[in-house]
């Protein structure tokens, strides 16, 4: 297990106030346990959660950042007994229980931005900000994973500001990772990787998906992952199995004649690992072969694809190609990939419609697959970092064809 890194919050911060300064933003309130505050504060995530886990006051929990000025943190009594017990560096305004917590966040709000002529806020990933109103006294953005609460409250709190969005700002500068990100992103895979090369050989006739996931579960917590950074998938298709990708795990017992693929990450300081890989129980039809075979090129195809300047809409393209030409397009029915790091799913996306240009430091999925319920199932994933002259895997697991 890696020792503990520890981040330049400090310099984080400073490029942020860049951001905020560059597009007249004077404060930005990030929610709490959501990725971006975690960035630029270190204020941890628990582990998701199926059900939704809630505090009094809940929506009030997170921080005002300004440019040039430390974080103002309001948070409730409960976050910071059972999801801060160390505590966090900087000012903290509580909500206990009995508070209003609208008027905790009120005069947070208004105490933070006193010296501020505008307010910013995040919102969903890629949503275009709004355009300044000539008239606005302050510009407020909010995240697109903030409460509903929070918008509402500043909104009623000043009726008149200008509300922007502040998550394509921040995307610019967590896209992409320095070396310190990079190392954790390297730690995550290889606890995939060697988690798999343990579990593999128990892909047998007989066990049962829910064995292998829960497995793989344990092993990747053995291994020093916080947990399992997304549901752990582990299915079967193929002959006489209408069994399609979207049941992602089973009580089922595994077949003779089935191809099972498996799609399960790990957790490093945060940062998140994707993989997958696909293997046959029993010897393999000649087209669950020629299938297999069609998307480890694709894989590769989208790989070289993947050069400094190139949009993710151009890699997912090339990877596609491969598969529309042998026969088996209808049946590659997700994009081919996204970024990765504090979240799994992070812009830009390795789509069709994603034309933002690629540059050194992003790392992201390449995973194309053919699922076509009754014939064959095949899919492989690894994360791929773009340096200076292209790409490279930071997953090291071989995507042979396995026969078990």
């Amino acid at each position: 297990m890696m020792e503990k890194i520890e981040f330049d919050y400090t310099q984080r911060l400073s490029k942020l106030w860049t951001k905020l300064d560059e597009s007249n933003i004077d404060v930005v309130f990030l929610p709490a346990s959501q990725s971006d505050l975690e960035y630029f504060t270190g204020l941890g995530r628990r582990l998701p959660s199926f059900g939704n886990i809630g505090y009094t006051n809940h929506w009030i929990s997170g921080a005002f950042i300004s440019p040039g000025n430390d974080p103002l943190f309001v948070l409730t009594r409960h976050f910071q007994e059972f999801d801060l017990p160390d505590g966090i560096a900087g000012e903290v305004m509580t909500a206990n229980e009995k508070d209003d917590g609208g008027e905790i966040f009120r005069k947070a709000f208004d105490s933070y931005t006193s010296k501020a002529n505008t307010v910013a806020m995040g919102a969903r990933p890629g949503q275009e900000s709004c355009g300044h109103e000539a008239d606005a006294v302050s510009r407020i953005a909010l995240s697109g994973r903030s409460w509903a609460e929070t918008t509402i409250e500043l909104r009623n709190h000043k009726p008149d500001a200008d509300f922007v969005v502040a998550d394509a700002i921040i995307n610019q500068i967590r896209r992409i990772k320095d070396d310190q990100e990079i190392a954790l992103m390297r730690q995550s895979a290889k606890i995939v990787d060697d988690v798999f090369a343990d579990v593999e050989k128990m892909v047998v006739s007989g066990i049962t998906e829910l064995e292998l996931s829960s497995e793989i579960d344990l092993r990747m917590r053995q291994h020093g992952s916080l947990g399992a950074s997304f549901d752990t998938g582990v299915w079967a298709m193929g002959p006489e199995l209408g069994r399609d990708a979207s049941v992602r795990v089973s009580n089922d017992s595994l077949k003779s004649g089935a191809g099972v693929s498996f799609d399960f990450g790990a957790i490093t300081q945060g940062y998140c690992s994707d993989f997958g890989r696909t293997i046959h129980i029993g010897t393999p039809n000649e087209e669950y072969e020629r299938v297999y075979d069609l998307v480890i090129a694709a894989q590769e195809a989208g790989r070289q694809a993947a050069v400094p300047g190139a949009t993710g809409g151009d890699v997912h393209r090339a990877t596609r190609a491969v598969i529309e030409e042998g026969g088996y397009g209808d049946w590659f029915r997700h994009r081919t990939g996204h970024c990765i790091g504090l979240d799994v799913h992070e812009l830009p996306y390795i789509s069709e419609e994603d034309n933002t240009p690629l540059e050194p430091g992003m790392l992201f999925t390449i995973e194309p697959s053919v699922f076509w319920p009754g014939r064959v199932g095949v899919r492989v994933e690894d994360v791929f970092l773009m340096t200076e002259t292209g790409t490279t895997s930071i997953n090291t697991h071989a995507n042979d064809l396995v026969a078990n």
